[in-house]
Parts: C-alpha cells; sequence; structure tokens
C-alpha cells in the first residue's frame, strides 16, 4: 500500500475504532444501577453507525458534509453497493437520535426502543464491515464491540 494508501487506512480504521467506542458506551450504559440514559444511549447507537458510515467512505476518498444524517451518508456510498439499500431502515430511524433526543423537551426513548438502536449501530458497524473487507481493507482494530 502506498503512503498516501496508509494514510487512508490509518483514518479509516480511526473512524471504525471511534464507531466502536461509542456502541461500546452504549452497550455499558445499560448496566448502570441507576436509570440508563436512553436517549444516550441511542445517541451512541447512532453515532456509532455515522462513524461506520463516515469510516467506509475515507477508504473511498469521498467527501462528505458536516452531517449526522445517515441517510445522506448512505446517499454518497455507491449505489451499485446491495448492503446500501438494506441500510437504509436503519438510516432511517437511528437519524432520529442524531440531535434532537438529546435535548430538553423531546420525546423520551423507551428501553425497548434503544435496544433496537443498539441492534441497528451493529448492524451498521458489520454490513459496513464487510463492505470494507471485500473492498480490500485488512483492518486491525484492538477489539470488536
Amino acid at each position: 500500500m502506498s503512503g498516501n494508501g496508509n494514510a487512508v487506512k490509518k483514518k479509516t480504521e480511526e473512524w471504525l475504532r471511534l464507531a466502536d467506542d461509542d456502541l461500546r458506551l452504549a452497550r455499558h450504559a445499560f448496566k448502570l444501577k441507576s436509570a440508563a440514559p436512553y436517549k444516550l444511549i441511542s445517541y451512541h447507537a447512532q453515532q456509532s453507525a455515522e462513524k461506520c458510515l463516515k469510516a467506509y467512505l475515507v477508504f473511498n476518498k469521498t467527501d462528505f458534509p458536516y452531517t449526522h444524517d445517515l441517510a445522506v451518508l448512505l446517499e454518497l456510498c455507491p449505489s451499485s453497493e446491495e448492503w446500501t439499500n438494506d441500510l437504509r431502515k436503519a438510516a432511517t430511524i437511528l437519524r432520529t437520535y442524531a440531535v434532537t433526543t438529546r435535548y430538553p423537551g423531546k420525546d423520551k426513548v423507551s428501553k425497548k426502543a434503544a435496544l433496537h438502536a443498539v441492534a441497528l449501530a451493529d448492524e451498521v458497524r458489520k454490513t459496513v464491515i464487510r463492505a470494507l473487507l471485500k473492498e480490500g481493507l485488512k483492518i486491525s482494530l484492538r477489539s470488536k464491540s
């Protein structure tokens, strides 16, 4: 891999590590002895999915706007990739947790919804990693979520 290729690989892995951190934090928050902050769990699940998609775009040298909208990020992925269509429903659900759930006056998030958000984020993670492996990324992450 060329010098530029190494930089892309490193940046891609950095995005994936950050995504794993968000997902790990979301899972851990369910273990809190007091009431788990389901809004924040859902937010971190969304953040994990967002960072996975950004990792894919970085690997493919695709510029992306400053956005938390997973649908926008999916639109930047090649439409020829079937997995992008498979993730559209997850993107629609997770996008609701990007910003609005973190502020007062917004709807509560139930435990069931938070568990679903984490499951969707995990689906996005696995799907994006499969796509990256298929495209030749040799992943050397510290740990899996």
